[in-house]
């Protein structure tokens, strides 16, 4: 994993996406956990949330927390529905996630023996019409081509210029968490997209209150400082949001789908 973090971010690669900073909060911001390939939930939850957006007059933001691909059965749907504009009045926003950084490094370093294949990423090529053990027989040009013919560019475009966060006053969207106590500029882009015990254990005293996913559980967590809203789609069905306004507590609205076996 750090690595291919090395590889994405450092050097003579590509620049890690900036997080983006807004002075100002729109009318609603809709929060979206882990997605994993499940366009169907994801279709039914997006629905939800436009009905609900409907009755809120100015600008809605919906924020997709990261991890849009892997282990779920239609990723490549997924990064299609992620380019298409939603309804007038919303914005759509895609952090990136760990995931998401993973197969990118993949697609620009694709071997046979990627860590990313054996972590969701022979799902996410079956979505495209691909199958992972296609790579074990090919040489690097092979590779290169087989992915070059099968993923748009528009894909790849796209999961190279997700940000790592959103804030807006009091509040960050963010994959995984932070280090608290560490301006967001200044946090690694190892801990946005991975960070777990050391963000959950630090104190929440800075009034920062951070919206994540990433580590999966049963239901949506209020926790102090932080909600966390990866459910765990592609094992659970659930796939859960939260909308946020100044002032107002969090409501939580939530999808389900049995997995198919």
């Amino acid at each position: 994993m750090p690595n291919m973090l090395q590889r994405l971010f450092a050097g003579t690669a590509k620049a890690p996406p900036p997080g983006r900073r807004h002075e100002a909060w729109p009318a609603a911001i809709y929060a979206i956990g882990d997605i994993h390939g499940c366009i169907g939930p994801l279709r039914a939850l997006e629905a939800r949330i436009f009905a609900d957006g409907a009755g809120i007059d100015g600008e809605k933001w919906i924020i997709w927390l990261g991890d849009l691909v892997d282990r779920g059965p239609d990723s490549a749907s997924v990064l299609d529905r992620a380019l298409a504009p939603p309804p007038p009045g919303f914005r759509r926003f895609c952090l990136a996630g760990n995931h998401d950084a993973m197969m990118l490094d993949f697609l620009r370093h694709p071997g046979p023996r990627a860590d990313w294949l054996a972590f969701g990423g022979r799902e996410t090529l079956s979505s495209y019409g691909m199958s992972g053990t296609v790579f074990e027989r090919a040489g690097p040009r092979q590779m290169r081509d087989i992915v070059a013919s099968h993923i748009p560019a528009e894909h790849i475009e796209l999961l190279g210029a997700m940000p790592l966060w959103i804030a807006v006053p009091g509040t960050v969207f963010v994959h995984a968490g932070i280090r608290r106590g560490l301006p967001l500029e200044r946090q690694r882009a190892e801990d946005l997209l991975w960070i777990r015990d050391a963000f959950f254990a630090a104190p929440a005293d800075d009034g920062l209150l951070v919206v994540h996913g990433h580590t999966p559980g049963p239901e949506p967590v209020v926790s102090p400082g932080r909600i966390g809203l990866d459910t765990g789609c592609f094992a659970t069905g659930v796939l859960s949001a939260a909308r946020f306004q100044p002032g107002a507590p969090p409501q939580f609205l939530s999808v389900g789908f049995p997995p198919q076996p």
